[in-house]
């Protein structure tokens, strides 16, 4: 367990993950007439931010002036068989030292065989040899960065029968461990839990809410499976439907105030349609906390 780590330093306020295409947006909001609204915060993914320059880095300098930034991971396959990549590991050291962000965090999953990587975040078994295994690669990681992360629950399409521990024990146990932090998403939550056949709100009421750091909001698709069963997709391409809504409101009435996030990946809609479900962040906080969400 690392000895001394940096807290979670993001406000309690709406946060969503920057594109590009979103800059000059972002930018004007800091100036605007009426207030920056209600987005304080950005998530980034670190893996598009290793490099030593260009425009990617130019803008991320310029918005960290202006906003608490994140980083996610997506490549370092915490969950995966092989020891952690020491050149990624290097690389991510390198932006955290200079870009001191206000929280990082990565995935409950693995996406890496032998020296394929794999354009997936995949499950794994809930058992005392992952979790050993997971412990040892989180201690590595806040060792190598100097600061404590958040660790996120995934989206399941699938569970596996050598599971010993409920995915919420399995978290807290990693967390008690290593000392980490907890991300929780709220839309993995309801899609794992249509896919798998259980009570999102069991779920819910099961988590540990004073390891959590972040809460993340996303859009998801419906299909089907082979037998006609309705299974949900984690896309991050579109609203976050209605009933993550209310499980939002559900988690957060437990919880209180968190810093919330809208993830917004494939199909990236113009800043009006993000910056509306910021704001719908906002209304789902201030029923918690009215004088601490800032406006």
């Amino acid at each position: 367990m690392l000895d001394a780590v940096l807290p979670n330093q993001l406000p309690t306020t709406p946060g969503v993950g920057y594109k590009p295409q979103h800059f000059d947006a972002l930018i004007r909001s800091v100036t605007d007439e009426h207030g920056p609204g209600p987005v304080r915060w950005l998530e980034i993914h670190a893996e598009n931010y290793m490099g030593d320059g260009g425009r990617p880095i130019a803008q991320l300098r310029h918005l960290a002036e202006r906003f608490a930034i994140s980083v996610h991971g997506v490549g370092l396959s915490i969950g995966g068989e092989a020891p952690l990549d020491r050149d990624h590991l290097a690389r991510l050291k390198k932006l955290v030292n200079w870009l001191n962000p206000a929280s990082f965090s990565e995935h409950l999953a693995w996406s890496t065989h032998d020296s394929h990587f794999l354009n997936d975040l995949l499950p794994l078994p809930y058992t005392t040899e992952t979790l050993e295994r997971i412990c040892d690669h989180i201690d590595q990681l806040q060792t190598t960065i100097g600061r404590s992360m958040l660790l996120e629950n995934p989206s399941s399409y699938l569970a596996f029968d050598e599971s010993d521990w409920s995915e919420p024990e399995f978290l807290a146990e990693i967390s008690r461990r290593t000392g980490c932090g907890l991300l929780l998403d709220v839309n993995n939550v309801f899609v794992s839990a249509t896919n798998l056949g259980f009570s999102p709100t069991g779920y819910i009421d099961a988590f540990a809410f004073d390891k959590v750091g972040e809460i993340h909001l996303g859009g998801h698709d419906e299909d089907e499976d082979d037998h006609g069963a309705p299974l949900l997709i984690d896309s991050h391409g579109r609203e976050v439907v209605d009933p993550v809504w209310s499980l939002l409101d559900y988690t957060l009435a437990k919880s209180g105030p968190k810093p919330v996030l809208i993830e917004w990946d494939t199909d990236v809609p113009d800043w009006p349609i993000l910056r509306n479900e910021a704001m719908r962040a906002d209304q789902a906080l201030s029923k918690v906390a009215p004088a601490q969400v800032a406006r």
